[in-house]
């Protein structure tokens, strides 16, 4: 006679309750492993070890059910990854990075002291962030966003403002990319609104505007409305530079998207306001620096890390911080520039070093992974 649902269930329910006091025991058994581990000075992480452990578990759970075993395998892989979690918090991984958590300040320089650096040019998006930021501020500009990390590295600059990520065109790789390149800390960032403008020289006819410049973000926020004016889009350093040049063509035919205050610091009338695709346009900003601060009210942390070339790293890893119960809020990949097809992975998610589960966790991954690097633990201001 066939069992009905209620039966199939109390089945289920039992079958739980043995795996639980078996998990336990498992983990129980893990603990008494590390013991091992620590007074021979023995590594966590056994590769081969849980390679074996896994072909195993496949094999059997195929034997039991053709197709049982790859799934067999993954919930073994997601055990062991719960039980090395268990082993590095017991033994105190990651020495070095606990050692520069402490070590860490926990005051930002406040805002008359600070020495600020931008890209562009006065009017830019990135100087509305600064003042962000640090209120009061009066940044530093240059050219490019390599020129930003190379004032923080040379110590022209305490803190360098540059853009990362925009709410409908995405993510601003060559900053990613030099993140990555540069491994400086990340001490504060905010969300900025960004509305842009078409600005044209005073007296200029809208129906006869021809080429807009700016920044490729700008022109990418605002492609539907440059397609819908018929402009020809040019690619610009900076979107308040494109406002300048405007301004200092002459030039009735030419016009830029940028920012109101663009507009007001060089002379050029709106044609248009908020002409971005997307009303609720947005760009988020950090703020780099040479030394590690830890707020006290903290919300945000970064990292940078690379993983091995194995089936379900990725899924795994991502697992621990739902383990933990932390919220992932990005999850960037990037060519590791290495000669080959591998990859970096950036990742941001919220949280504080307060907790020290969370702790456990950087450190543990800090110990495993091949490339790991704590780009800090930040405020992150909410959009205003």
């Amino acid at each position: 006679m066939a069992m009905d649902l209620s039966d199939i269930r109390r089945e289920i329910d039992r079958i739980d309750s043995e795996l639980i006091q078996l998990l336990c025991r498992r983990m129980d058994c893990s603990m008494k492993v590390a013991e091992y581990k620590a007074a021979h000075n023995m590594p966590v992480l056994n590769k081969e070890r849980e390679r074996e452990i896994l072909e195993r578990v496949k094999e059997q759970g195929d034997v039991y059910h053709s197709g049982y075993g790859n799934a067999a395998s993954l919930i073994f892989a997601t055990m062991m990854d719960v039980s090395r979690a268990l082993q590095h918090s017991r033994l105190g991984a990651g020495v070095e990075l606990r050692e520069r958590i402490a070590k860490a300040g926990r005051f930002l320089l406040p805002p008359h002291r600070a020495r600020v650096v931008c890209q562009g040019v006065p009017g830019a998006y990135s100087d509305q962030a600064a003042e962000r930021m640090f209120e009061g501020t009066r940044p530093i500009f240059v050219e490019t966003f390599g020129d930003v990390f190379k004032a923080v590295a040379d110590g022209r600059a305490d803190y360098g403002i540059l853009p990362v990520e925009n709410s409908s065109a995405g993510s601003v790789n060559e900053v990613y990319d030099l993140v990555m390149k540069h491994r400086f800390t990340i001490a504060a960032a905010a969300e900025l609104p960004v509305n842009h403008c078409l600005l044209a020289l005073p007296g200029a006819n809208p129906e006869e505007l021809r080429i807009v410049y700016s920044h490729p973000q700008g022109l990418a926020q605002c492609a539907e409305r440059i397609a819908d004016r018929r402009l020809e889009a040019r690619t610009y350093i900076n979107t308040a530079a494109s406002a300048r040049m405007v301004s200092e063509s002459g030039d009735r035919t030419l016009c830029a998207i940028a920012s109101k205050r663009a507009a007001e610091i060089y002379g050029l009338d709106i044609i248009e306001e908020n002409i971005q695709t997307v009303s609720n346009n947005s760009t988020r900003f950090i703020a780099i620096s040479r030394e590690l601060v830890i707020p006290d009210d903290a919300n945000k942390i970064s990292l940078i890390f690379a993983l091995p070339h194995v089936t379900g790293s990725l899924y795994r890893t991502l697992s621990r911080f739902a383990m933990a119960g932390l919220n992932l809020t990005k999850l960037e990949s990037r060519p590791a520039r290495n000669g080959g097809f591998e990859y970096l992975f950036y990742l941001d998610f919220e949280g504080g070093l307060h907790q020290s589960e969370t702790v456990d966790l950087l450190c543990a991954l800090s110990d495993e992974m091949p490339a790991f690097s704590f780009l800090g633990n930040y405020h992150e201001l909410d959009r205003v």
